[in-house]
């Protein structure tokens, strides 16, 4: 018979309990991930019960309120509150999110929240993004060219080129994609990963850029791109609504036309 082992600080554990005021009408009870690495006790899940009717609308508020008013040790990030900054990425019920976009009552019954997954945990609700930074300043996330710049203006592109970065612009490195993919569970060592992998094409797609060739070079192999197997969770999570799967067909499909041409 097969025996397993469970990693250290893998087994959760029950936690606090904190209790609404006896005269709370609007009540909703959140359950959070806790974890501090400086005890040395296995994460705990403790839960808190709000009263809605002193409580903003979104997750993040109800997260703040938590910090706040009730446990001022809790710890997470979280800074533009409007979806643009993606500091504040998380899973919520199960699946990743932003939860400065996410209103509390999209969610039924107890809302679940715990930090993004198959990420090492800094404490709480704090993800530890080293590697996934790493991976994205590996593909050189900025204009290579070749030819001296215009003297008199900038590098111009038409409204049809421009139109070809919608869609991969707007992505905010919140790391919902590339945590939620199994292949990258598996190979995020050397799978560079959904969100990754779609700031690549917005590269490659950018008129302006001179060294696609030298970046197809680098994407060409079977762990950094070829580890995608389409499994779509990638864009079924991403709280901008972006397409990370078909911007890494697109990838595939640059590389080929490469091969044929």
């Amino acid at each position: 018979m097969a025996e397993f082992t469970l990693p250290k600080n893998s087994t959760l554990t029950p936690g606090k309990t904190f209790k609404a005021p006896p005269d709370a009408r609007q009540v909703r009870r959140f359950e959070i991930y806790r974890w501090d690495p400086d005890t040395g006790e296995n994460p705990r899940i403790d839960v808190y019960e709000l009263d809605m009717e002193h409580c903003g609308p979104m997750v993040l508020d109800a997260i703040l309120q938590i910090k706040n008013t009730i446990d001022s040790s809790l710890a997470f990030r979280r800074s533009c509150r409007e979806g643009v900054c993606g500091s504040c990425a998380m899973n919520v019920n199960g699946k990743n999110t932003l939860v400065c976009t996410k209103a509390i009552d999209s969610y039924p019954g107890t809302i679940k929240i715990f930090p993004l997954p198959h990420l090492q945990v800094v404490k709480d609700l704090v993800p530890d993004m080293t590697h996934f930074y790493a991976q994205y300043a590996a593909i050189e996330p900025w204009i290579e060219t070749q030819t001296s710049a215009p003297a008199d203006t900038e590098r111009l592109q038409s409204k049809e080129d421009r139109a070809k970065l919608d869609g991969l612009y707007e992505c905010v490195l919140c790391a919902c994609c590339s945590t939620s993919c199994p292949s990258y569970w598996w190979n995020s060592e050397r799978y560079l990963g959904p969100a990754v992998l779609l700031q690549a094409y917005r590269w490659l797609a950018d008129s302006r850029d001179e060294h696609t060739g030298e970046r197809l070079d680098e994407l060409e192999d079977p762990f950094k791109l070829y580890r995608c197997h389409t499994i779509m969770n990638c864009t079924d999570t991403c709280p901008k609504g972006l397409n990370p799967a078909k911007a890494i067909a697109e990838i595939k499909k640059l590389l080929v036309e490469r091969q044929q041409g």
